[in-house]
Parts: C-alpha cells; sequence; structure tokens
C-alpha cells in the first residue's frame, strides 16, 4: 500500500529558502514566487513581506511562511 500526499499543501506567499554561507549567513526571501532579496533575521523577513504590502501576524503558520532548512531560529550554518 502506498500512502498519499496530502491533498492540500499550503502555498504560502512567502518562501524562506535555507541558510547560506555569507559573512553574515543569510537566507533568500522569495514573495510571490519571486526573489525579493535577503534576510539574516526575522526582522528582515518581516519588512520585505510588508513592502510586499502582507501582514504576518503569525510567522508559524504555513499558510503564510514557509521556511525550508530550518525554522524562524535558524539563521546560521552548522
Amino acid at each position: 500500500m502506498t500512502e498519499s500526499a496530502s491533498p492540500y499543501l499550503p502555498n504560502p506567499r512567502i518562501m524562506v529558502l535555507g541558510v547560506q554561507p555569507g559573512r553574515p549567513p543569510f537566507r533568500i526571501v522569495e514573495i510571490d514566487g519571486q526573489v525579493v532579496g535577503e534576510a539574516t533575521a526575522i526582522t528582515d523577513v518581516l519588512l520585505a513581506a510588508s513592502a510586499a504590502g502582507i501582514r504576518v501576524h503569525d510567522l508559524d503558520d504555513p499558510d503564510v511562511v514557509r521556511w525550508v532548512g530550518g525554522d524562524k531560529f535558524t539563521w546560521s550554518t552548522r
């Protein structure tokens, strides 16, 4: 028997990709499928969302933000 994927996969407007090496390390932020910049902290994600006219009330809501390669507290490489 195979397991089927969930019929509902949230497609959030904001995606925060995994940490990239750099000085300082950063994460790429996409809004509506377009790269809008780099973030080195949660505040950068919120500023990018605000600039795009998106109100973020809960950074843990998968319908709003998808965190790839870590959560909202992951800002450095291992």
